[in-house]
């Protein structure tokens, strides 16, 4: 009986299965995802993330402890340079098991495993906002509700007066500017036409 006994041994011997483990995780990091079967990639994180959190604090003691389990140096350098660095704010939960279906040849179950914070798609294209945990949630909400009104109080003052004053300032002074102007040019205009018929009157007279 084997009561207790919570490890998938995969159907291989114990050399052989930490082997392939050691293997999937040097591909893991290389790539940040791989497919394989959901029975492997369960075994894999299991696996892997303890490495993870190992790699957070770069220490020669970490590095040898984390090489004993990789034996690749190349996955090592990777792990403790790259994936540390992204990985560094998170609290656990490295990877993601995404079913992707079953396998044609022998209808096994396949998932795609790979490492949350390198995958783009999820986020969008946009890099994840860190926020800072507090058991007191009161500071956030209020600052996430208090932006919105303060844009949509002066929108709404500015339109209405803009409006008004465009509309009624010109048409008053277009209609009363030349009323004004007009009289008294021709007021002046008027004047020196009669003063000039006057004089040539009586210098005909006087001829």
């Amino acid at each position: 009986m084997r009561h207790g006994k919570k490890n998938n041994h995969l159907s291989r011997q114990t050399g052989h299965r930490k082997s392939m483990l050691a293997n999937m995780a040097c591909s893991l990091i290389e790539h940040k995802r791989i497919n394989t079967t959901v029975a492997k990639a369960k075994a894999l994180k299991q696996f892997v993330e303890p490495l993870i959190t190992k790699s957070k604090d770069d220490t020669t003691h970490n590095r040898r402890i984390v090489f004993a389990y990789l034996r690749n140096k190349y996955g090592v350098t990777e792990l403790f340079r790259e994936v540390a660095a992204k990985v560094g704010d998170r609290p656990g939960g490295y990877t993601r098991i995404i079913k992707v279906g079953n396998r044609l040849g022998d209808n096994a179950d396949m998932a795609m495993i790979e490492l949350v914070d390198f995958n783009e798609l999820y986020k969008g294209g946009k890099k994840e906002e860190k926020k800072a945990k507090s058991r007191r949630g009161g500071k956030a909400k209020k600052s996430e509700d208090t932006t919105p009104v303060s844009h949509a109080k002066p929108v709404e003052a500015v339109s209405t007066p803009v409006v008004d004053e465009v509309v009624e300032a010109p048409t008053a002074e277009v209609v009363e500017a030349p009323v004004v102007e007009e009289n008294p040019i021709a007021a002046v205009e008027e004047t020196p036409a009669s003063e000039t018929s006057t004089d040539e009157e009586s210098k005909e007279e006087q001829a």
